[in-house]
């Protein structure tokens, strides 16, 4: 066997409407199907869909903090420019989303941030392609701090 690809992820979520809109008004995913109270379904085009939200209710435990096991976060591509990573933070900042960091990894230049639930997602650019292509290693590169935006955190 081989896997081809990352088909999707699910998430469950605490309040369905907040982390629907969470995912299609702020990170701009399409909304491609709902499955009433219990779930919805978003794609970026790739495929039928990346993202699965179902409903688990308010009374759910939130995601544990600190040294645990299970995920840590996801990674979404927005773009492969420094110039589109700085309008992701700037409109994320106008929304009130909590960035939790940013670095350089070379190949990349990452934003963390947390959804409505806490689970962590990385939205990033490629940086020069090419690097990692020629050179699989470098994904393996020392973090840094990204200066390549206006504001640090």
């Amino acid at each position: 066997m081989e896997v081809k690809e990352l088909g999707h992820v699910v998430l469950f979520v605490r309040d369905l409407e907040r982390s629907a809109h969470f995912y299609r008004d702020i990170l701009g995913f399409r909304q491609v199907a709902g499955m009433g109270n219990r779930g919805v379904l978003f794609s970026s085009g790739r495929t039928h869909h990346e993202l699965l939200l179902l409903n688990v209710g308010q009374e759910a435990a939130p995601v544990s903090k600190g040294h645990r096991a299970g995920l840590y976060h996801i990674g979404l591509k927005i773009g492969e420019t420094d110039a589109e990573l700085q309008d992701a933070l700037d409109q994320l900042e106008k929304e009130g989303v909590t960035v939790v960091g940013m670095s350089d990894h070379t190949v990349t230049h990452s934003l963390y941030i947390l959804d409505p639930d806490g689970n962590e997602v990385e939205l990033y650019i490629d940086v020069q392609p090419a690097v990692w292509k020629d050179n699989p290693a470098a994904v393996a590169s020392p973090t840094k701090p990204l200066y390549a935006l206006s504001k640090q955190l």
